[in-house]
């Protein structure tokens, strides 16, 4: 008996034991089966590999919308013990940058529906005495700095020359500067047609006469102080002029006041947009690369992007390149013994610091210029290279320049000489449909006066005070209302013909003594004002 009941006993836990694996083995198959319907969930909901083909043709056929640099994709965030219901949250895409766009059917972008009504206008009036010129009175000037800057100088010589009324020798050019150009006047500026053309006004000639079989001793050399008025020039100049008979005012930039009396502004004008043309080689180059653009696309846009180590070195700006950045442009910096120490932020805040590549693609996008617009970048040695442009080929992918239009070979005459290959790129931003800058330097201001002085093309500079704080905060708003606040704080800054009052901006940037309105303008602007007064 009890051998038998020790076996049902042993039977009976057999039996308990078959059933509790069984039912151990049913919860781990069914908790396994849950576990692989939640993954299958999630990664029905996650988003896909930013490399995955079947995302790369979703998201361009998405409203061909594409994201910045700043963008992430929808993100689910998920507790080590799978999803906790409490603490779900879905991240939504805000900032991303809309690619695509047809921009040649945009008519507003590339020119002002004004800009019919304005034509330059730099003829003397009458009341303007002709040349004048005493004997033994010789102007010289030492220009400073890279090509506009010296052609800033070169104008106001003509000026003070006439002011004077002395004759100027050609002026020199400056090679000491940071970029060692070694090229004379003759080998940037047609000067036969320097002297020529304004002969009417200034005598010029190319060298100091002999005297007595002997040429002139060395000039006396002397410093006006910026923005000299003609009394000033008068007072401080002629006397030594009378005595010496030859004067050379050195580092000759801005040294003419920004406000003189028309017809001497007038003659700034003749001088900047008619005496100074380029020569022959230059010129040839500068057309092939013009052309070159043209046959990729009808309208193109020209950024004249100051990306230079010596200008951001200079600037004392913070461009994001951290404790390398600091190191490469701190060393650059030291050469301009007499700079103080910036604070990066506050000159930021100010508008001070010229826009990144990103930046400038960013404005333009906002803008509503299209991916597909072509971009001529007129520009020295980028710092960074190829990776600092690549966030605004990512927005525009049809980036061009001097180096990629022509051949070494083409180039070769050029490229060991700064101010012709900035020569070249002055006249392809001249003749483009917009231009735009990213900073408010010398070539800036000349071709935004030059191009209003030309039939106002368009002309782009950023509000970069007011941008500051909208790149700063962008990933915090969705893409519309990033646009629509550039556009808002870009108003005044496009080129419309008057959107500069009267007497603000340096002369070289608004020359607003030397453009004239036409009848229908004039007629128009009176019946505006007419049903103001009525109103």
């Amino acid at each position: 008996m009890p051998a038998v009941t020790q076996r049902k006993r042993s039977s009976q836990h057999r039996v308990t034991f078959l059933v509790s694996g069984i039912s151990v083995l049913s919860i781990v198959i069914a908790v396994t089966l849950l576990l692989l319907l939640l993954i299958s969930v999630l990664a029905f909901l996650a988003p896909p590999l930013l490399d995955d083909p079947l995302f790369i043709s979703n998201r361009n056929n998405r409203n061909h919308r594409t994201s910045s640099l700043s963008s992430l994709p929808p993100i689910l965030f998920i507790d080590s013990f799978g999803v906790n219901n409490r603490n779900i949250s879905v991240v939504l895409e805000s900032f991303v940058v809309p690619s695509g766009g047809d921009s040649s059917s945009r008519h507003h972008l590339w020119r002002s529906n004004r800009s019919n009504y304005y034509f330059g206008c730099s003829n003397s009036t009458t009341k303007f005495p002709k040349a004048v010129t005493w004997p033994n009175r010789y102007l010289m000037i030492a220009t400073s700095g890279g090509l506009n800057q010296q052609r800033t100088g070169i104008t106001d010589a003509v000026v003070a020359a006439s002011i004077l009324n002395a004759t100027l020798v050609v002026p020199k050019l400056d090679k000491s500067s940071f970029w060692k150009d070694t090229s004379n006047f003759t080998e940037i500026f047609d000067v036969d047609w320097f002297i020529s053309s304004l002969s009417k006004d200034v005598r010029i000639v190319k060298q100091l006469p002999k005297k007595g079989g002997k040429g002139y001793t060395s000039p006396y050399r002397m410093r006006v102080m910026r923005k000299c008025t003609p009394k000033c020039y008068q007072r401080r100049v002629l006397p030594v002029l009378l005595k010496k008979h030859v004067v050379q005012l050195t580092k000759f930039d801005y040294r003419l006041s920004n406000k003189l009396e028309t017809d001497l502004q007038k003659l700034r004008c003749r001088v900047n947009y008619h005496a100074l043309r380029f020569t022959d080689p230059i010129v040839q180059m500068g057309n092939k690369l013009i052309e070159r653009m043209r046959k990729r696309t009808n309208n193109f846009v020209t950024l004249h992007l100051r990306f230079e180590p010596d200008m951001l070195a200079f600037s004392g700006c913070d461009y994001g390149g951290g404790e390398k950045e600091r190191t490469e442009l701190g060393a650059i910096r030291k050469r301009w013994k007499t700079l103080h120490t910036k604070n990066p932020e506050k000159e930021r805040k100010q508008g001070k610091c010229p826009l990144t590549p990103e930046e400038v693609g960013l404005m333009l996008r906002a803008l509503d210029f299209g991916s597909d617009v072509h971009i001529y970048v007129a520009s020295g040695q980028v710092y960074g290279g190829d990776q600092t442009l690549s966030s605004l080929r990512q927005i525009f992918p049809n980036i061009h320049s001097k180096d990629t239009l022509a051949t070494k070979e083409e180039l070769a005459p050029f490229s060991l000489f700064s101010s012709r290959m900035a020569a070249l790129d002055f006249m392809v931003c001249d003749d483009s449909d917009v231009f735009v800058t990213n900073n408010n330097g010398n070539m800036a201001r000349m071709l935004a006066g030059r191009r209003r002085y030309f039939g106002h093309k368009r002309t782009i500079r950023p509000n970069a005070k007011k941008l500051y704080s909208l790149f700063l905060n962008r990933t915090s708003m969705n893409w519309e209302t990033f646009a629509s606040k550039v556009q808002k704080h870009q108003k005044g800054f496009m080129g419309e013909p008057n959107e500069v009052r009267l007497g603000r901006g340096g002369f070289h940037e608004n020359p607003s003594s030397c453009i004239c309105q036409t009848s229908k303008s004039i007629s128009r602007n009176t019946s505006l004002l007419s049903s103001v007064y009525q109103a």
